[in-house]
């Protein structure tokens, strides 16, 4: 019997999900739910359907989990916590700060309505995350770094086409290759923010906009790029359409630690990712863990789970025997 999976959101992200369910043989979609008019929305899956956000809760006998697809500013702090009373729910939260609040808030609405709540799914967090503790736990005496990039950063995009005379932009994190050579060689060394990454940004400007402003306003933002070495090139919208449409992204995590009575041996444990699409690849990662979430709510698990708690033996399609006749 497959596990029947529904997707709240058809951004970039939903599109993902729905494509990802597709090649995950135990899953199908059953509803997209949007908050659009669900006749404007048009979906690849023939079988299933598109609802208003309404009447999700109207499902909740027909879903076995619900993958939630919005942003984790302002919609996934309320939307989690409220679906997870109906669904078992998988999101992509990825305000590493605000973790602990939004897992405690789920876990209680989770636990109430004996649900799983998986949050914080995808790659940082998530599979960058795991790579962390793994290597932590195995090298206790050393150095955490995590480089992003090169790769479009989605959230500081949307920052720069806020600015007044912007009409469209894309910006790209690129990580210091001296710094990423060093911390490859076991050196250890301690890195600033602007010491690990740049900022490029390609900004189509509206016509007769002041560049030298939006230029200056862009270095000088705070929180996004006035602690980088960020260049601004200014081109036409058929140079961006032509050579920035894709949504690519990945990076590296990389611990570099000492063993031996005298901490005489050097080791690096480094983990990489180089992704075509961003959204796409965040969404294989979350049905992986709708498996899961589905599998241990059959076991009677409920509460708020991340993915230091999910065995990785729940994400596979295979069973105990096969894992460890083709994959141990």
């Amino acid at each position: 019997m497959s596990i029947r999976i529904g997707i709240l959101g058809y951004g970039n992200l939903g599109r993902g999900v729905e494509c990802a369910i597709k090649h995950n043989p135990d899953t199908e979609l059953v509803a997209v739910f949007t908050r659009r008019d669900p006749e404007t929305v048009k979906i690849l899956t023939e079988t299933a359907k598109v609802y208003s956000v309404k009447d999700a809760e109207k499902l909740k006998d027909e879903i076995d989990v619900l993958i939630i697809c919005g942003g984790s500013a302002t919609d996934l702090p309320v939307q989690t916590p409220e679906y997870v009373k109906y669904f078992n729910v998988v999101d992509s939260f990825d305000t590493h700060k605000k973790i602990p609040e939004h897992f405690a808030n789920v876990d209680k609405a989770a636990a109430e309505s004996g649900h799983v709540g998986i949050i914080s799914v995808g790659w940082d967090p998530g599979m960058f995350s795991l790579n962390r503790m793994y290597a932590n736990a195995i090298l206790t005496n050393g150095n955490d770094y995590t480089f992003w990039g090169k790769g479009v950063s989605q959230g500081h995009s949307d920052a720069v086409r806020r600015i007044k005379g912007v009409k469209d932009a894309k910006q790209y994190t690129i990580p210091v290759e001296a710094a990423l050579e060093a911390v490859r060689n076991g050196e250890n060394p301690e890195l600033t923010t602007r010491q690990k990454h740049t900022r490029e940004c390609f900004v189509v400007a509206e016509e007769g906009a002041d560049l030298a402003r939006i230029e200056e306003e862009i270095k000088t933002m705070p929180n996004y790029f006035d602690e980088y070495d960020t260049t601004v090139h200014f081109i036409s919208q058929e140079e961006l359409n032509r050579d920035h449409s894709g949504i690519p992204h990945g990076g590296f995590v990389i611990r570099s630690g000492k063993t031996g009575w005298n901490n005489e041996n050097s080791h690096v444990i480094e983990y990489s990712l180089k992704l075509d699409s961003n959204p796409e690849f965040t969404s294989s990662v979350i049905v992986a863990y709708a498996r899961a979430a589905y599998r241990m709510n059959q076991e009677g698990q409920k509460g708020c789970k991340t993915v230091f708690d999910v065995a990785p033996a729940y994400l596979s399609t295979l069973d105990g025997a096969e894992l460890r006749k083709k994959i141990l």
